[in-house]
C-alpha cells in the first residue's frame, strides 16, 4: 500500500439524493427516545444551536463489504428520528462519517488483491445506492476519515497539550503511537454503563488492543497509530501515521455540531468501546460533562434466528432484495415490524408479511372517508412514533385505518415512516 501523503489523498465524500419529504398534518408531538447513558426514555433536547439547528451524528460504514440488512436497519432507525424532528418543525443538521481508513478495509483489500481505496469507493457507492433505494434522508455532512485527517490531528494535539493523551513507543520497531487514558475524564463509563469485566471483553472483541505492552491501562484507546510500512500514513506534528477509530468520529462530530449536541447514534455494538471513547475524547478535549444529550442505539438483526455475520455467510443484502423485485417500502416495513432497540429477526416470512401489509394499506387507503377520522389516525401515528419510535404500535394502528381523505394519511405515512402508499 505504501505511503500516502495527505495532499494527494483528500477526496470529498458526497451523499445520495434527498427523497421527496411530504408534509404531515396535525400538531407536533415532542420526540422521546431511550438514552443508553441514562437508561431511560426521555425527551430529546431540541434546543437549537447558534444556527437554529438540532445536531445529530450517526456513525457510518467501514466500506469493506456490501450493505446488509443489519446496517440498513440502523440507518432506517435514524431516518425515522430525522423524520420525526422534521415533522415537528425542527431544522436538523445530520452528520455521518465513512471510516475509509481502517484495518478491516486493508485486510479485505489484501485478501481480494485490490487497492484498499478502490474497494472503499466501490462499497461506499453501493451503500449510497441502497440508501437512495430505501428513501433514507441523507446527512447534510457526509465525511470520509481521509478528508478529516487535519481535524483529527488538531484534536489529538489538543489532547496531548492538556495531558489527556500519552505517547507509547514500541522498543522493537521504534514506532510511536498515541493513546487516550481512560482516566482523562472522571465520567468514563457513563455512556455504556458496563462493568469493567464486560468492557475488557468488548474492547478485545471490537478492535481494541488490551494486550499491548506499556499501556497505562489495558482499556486505553488508540488515538494515532504511528507509520508502519504496510499502512497509509499522513504527516503530523507528532509523526507520520493514521487516526484511531474513535477519535475520527469525535473530531468529525464536534467540528460540525459543536462540543455538545443532541443525538449520537449507531448500532448497539457501538455503545462500547466506540461511542464511549468518542464521547470521552470530546469531553477531555473541551472540558464538558457529556458530548451528546442522547446516546441512541439500534438492536442487531438476525436471519432466521441466527445473528447476521460475515463469518457465517448469512447476510441479507439490500441490493439483492431490490434486484429480486421487493418493494423498498416493504423492506422498510419488515424492519419496522420490530422495535428498533430490540435484537430482532428477519426472514422471508417477515418480508412476505410486510408485502401483504403494504398491499392492505394501499387497498384500505383507496377508500375515501371523513377528514376528521383520518386526522385522528394521523395524530395517533405521531404519538406512537414520538414514543421512542414505537413502530409496532404505529403499524398496528395503520392496519386498522378506515381509509384516507384527499391523501392526508398517505402523506403522513410517507413523511413519518418513509413508506410510499400512494401509487
Amino acid at each position: 500500500m505504501g505511503y500516502v501523503a495527505v495532499a494527494s489523498s483528500v477526496v470529498r465524500m458526497h451523499a445520495w439524493p434527498t427523497p421527496s419529504i411530504t408534509a404531515v398534518a396535525g400538531d407536533p408531538v415532542p420526540l422521546q427516545l431511550h438514552d443508553t447513558a441514562d437508561q431511560r426514555v426521555k425527551p430529546v433536547d431540541v434546543t437549537p444551536d447558534a444556527n437554529g439547528e438540532v445536531g445529530m451524528y450517526v456513525c457510518g460504514i467501514t466500506p469493506y463489504d456490501s450493505t446488509h440488512l443489519g446496517h440498513a436497519a440502523t440507518y432506517l432507525t435514524f431516518d425515522l428520528v430525522y423524520r420525526q424532528l422534521l415533522a415537528n418543525g425542527h431544522k436538523v443538521r445530520y452528520v455521518q462519517n465513512v471510516t475509509d481508513v481502517d484495518d478491516p478495509l486493508f485486510e479485505r483489500a489484501e485478501r481480494d488483491g485490490v487497492d484498499w481505496r478502490e474497494l472503499g469507493d466501490s462499497q461506499t457507492d453501493l451503500f449510497r445506492s441502497d440508501m437512495e433505494e430505501l428513501s433514507v434522508i441523507p446527512p447534510r455532512d457526509y465525511i470520509g476519515a481521509m478528508e478529516a485527517i487535519g481535524e483529527v490531528i488538531a484534536m489529538v494535539q489538543r489532547l496531548l497539550d492538556t495531558g489527556a493523551a500519552y505517547e507509547l513507543t514500541d522498543p522493537e520497531t521504534g514506532v510511536t503511537d498515541i493513546y487516550a487514558p481512560i482516566d482523562a475524564t472522571l465520567q468514563f463509563g457513563y455512556e455504556s454503563n458496563l462493568d469493567r469485566a464486560t468492557m475488557e471483553e468488548y474492547f478485545a472483541e471490537r478492535g481494541g488492543d488490551p494486550e499491548r505492552p506499556g499501556k497505562r491501562d489495558p482499556l486505553d484507546a488508540l488515538l494515532w497509530g504511528g507509520h508502519r510500512e504496510s499502512e497509509p500514513a499522513w504527516e503530523s506534528p507528532f509523526g507520520a501515521g493514521r487516526p484511531g477509530w474513535h477519535i475520527e468520529c469525535s473530531a468529525i462530530a464536534t467540528n460540525r455540531l459543536g462540543k455538545q449536541f443532541s443525538i449520537q447514534g449507531g448500532g448497539s455494538d457501538l455503545a462500547f468501546p466506540h461511542h464511549e471513547f468518542s464521547a470521552a475524547h470530546a469531553e477531555a478535549a473541551y472540558d464538558v460533562p457529556r458530548m451528546a444529550g442522547h446516546y441512541v442505539h439500534a438492536g442487531m438483526i438476525s436471519l432466521d434466528g441466527v445473528k447476521m455475520s460475515k463469518s457465517l455467510g448469512n447476510l441479507v443484502f439490500v441490493h439483492k432484495l431490490t434486484e429480486a423485485g421487493h418493494d423498498p417500502s416493504a423492506i422498510r416495513l419488515a424492519v419496522f415490524a420490530g422495535h428498533y432497540r430490540k435484537d430482532r429477526d428477519f426472514s422471508q416470512d417477515i418480508l412476505e408479511d410486510a408485502e401483504r401489509r403494504l398491499a392492505l394499506w394501499r387497498t384500505n387507503l383507496a377508500q375515501e372517508v371523513e377528514a376528521e377520522r383520518v386526522q385522528g389516525v394521523v395524530d395517533k401515528l405521531r404519538e406512537a412514533l414520538a414514543n421512542d419510535l414505537d413502530t409496532p404500535a404505529a403499524l398496528k394502528l395503520l392496519d386498522e385505518a378506515p381509509g384516507d381523505h384527499d391523501g392526508m394519511l398517505a402523506a403522513a405515512i410517507d413523511g413519518l415512516l418513509g413508506v410510499r402508499v400512494a401509487a
